[in-house]
């Protein structure tokens, strides 16, 4: 039996999280979901996202299921800097996996392009680089006001990400492209530069590695889709890239990450990208399929491939008929409806 922690967090993350665990144990895997009220309500009531012991309390379990962090009344920084990014620092949750592929059945708003061209594995180093929290203010409230946020690129990161992402590679079409800004970046991108070109020539001869700069990237991924295989890139510059990949894909509900510590001395966390979504918070109209997907990924980590590919497989079939799709995607479901329809094509195999 393996224990996750449950925090459905705030807004529509109180509605997609119970969709994923009703899929989740619909492959009848051997879970134990245990839920923690922490986010933007227990904040207002505490003055923290989560307790002082929140990270001592996670450490126990075998792997974090999150539904969003952030809410209008708490600033983002708070909000983020409160939860998401201290249990990704302190855990060593260094890289953070997204997919982006295209659905059956599901109209992206690039004309003529399908799931056989757009299907791309997005690696983000995610503990340093521009979110390194790295920085400060002086002469607050003063007309000299300062403020200086500094990047912190370390060979160590950069190598670690850049081999798992090399890994996945070899798993997939052998191909890696490294999004980086060395042209404008002198020290930390170059360093970037150096540490994956090292890295392929020293230990992944058999991978074809593109230095892509980043604007260059975002135009690809739009005019060349079906050149893309796996990408390996700093924390802000994936930040940003994924989510024009789920806009490629044709909704940010769709969207699913993993943030993991791959050596697994550590839990890893499973979320949604969609954020908390108050505009259409309580009214059952958020799409679950990047929850749920996201809970594919769960099961992955915890080596349960076969259940992992039956999600999968299940959202597909799910989204090639079309009868329960979420309004974004022109449909007509609600959250609760399009998490059954998945769960009965989970048991149907």
């Amino acid at each position: 039996m393996k224990r996750i922690a449950v925090i459905a967090g705030d807004g529509v993350g109180k509605e997609v999280v119970p969709e994923g665990i009703k899929v989740l144990q619909a492959t009848g895997s051997q879970l134990d979901f245990e839920a923690f009220p922490w986010g933007s309500e227990f904040y207002e009531r505490t003055g923290r996202m989560m307790p002082e012991d929140a990270l001592d309390t996670l450490q126990r379990y075998d792997a974090i299921y999150l539904g969003a962090c952030g809410w209008p009344t708490v600033p983002d920084h708070v909000s983020l800097w409160g939860l998401l990014l201290p249990i990704r620092k302190s855990f060593e949750q260094y890289v953070n996996l997204r997919p982006v592929r295209c659905l059956p059945g599901i109209a992206g708003p690039l004309s003529n392009r399908g799931p056989q061209d757009v299907d791309m594995v997005f690696v983000r180093e995610n503990t340093e680089g521009e979110y390194s929290g790295t920085g400060g203010r002086v002469h607050v409230g003063h007309p000299q006001e300062l403020a200086v946020e500094v990047p912190v690129f370390t060979r160590h990161a950069i190598e670690r990400c850049a081999r798992f992402a090399f890994e996945r590679a070899r798993e997939r079409r052998r191909r890696l492209v490294s999004v980086t800004k060395s042209n404008a970046s002198r020290y930390a991108y170059v360093l970037w530069d150096e540490v994956v070109a090292g890295l392929g020539q020293a230990e992944y001869p058999d991978v074809a590695v593109e230095r892509v700069h980043v604007d260059a990237m975002a135009a690809r991924m739009v005019t060349r889709p079906e050149s893309i295989d796996v990408v390996v890139a700093s924390n802000l510059f994936a930040d940003i890239l994924t989510d024009l990949g789920a806009a490629l894909q044709g909704s940010l509900g769709l969207a699913a990450s993993a943030n993991l510590n791959p050596e697994r001395r550590h839990p890893s966390l499973f979320e949604p990208v969609h954020g908390s979504a108050p505009d259409i918070a309580g009214q059952g109209k958020a799409n679950p399929i990047g929850a749920i997907w996201s809970g594919a990924l769960l099961l992955r980590h915890l080596g349960e491939e076969a259940n992992a590919a039956r999600i999968e497989a299940a959202i597909d079939r799910v989204t090639a008929e079309g009868e329960f799709l979420t309004g974004e995607l022109g449909g007509r479901a609600g959250t609760a409806e399009v998490g059954d329809a998945i769960a009965r094509e989970v048991r149907r195999e």
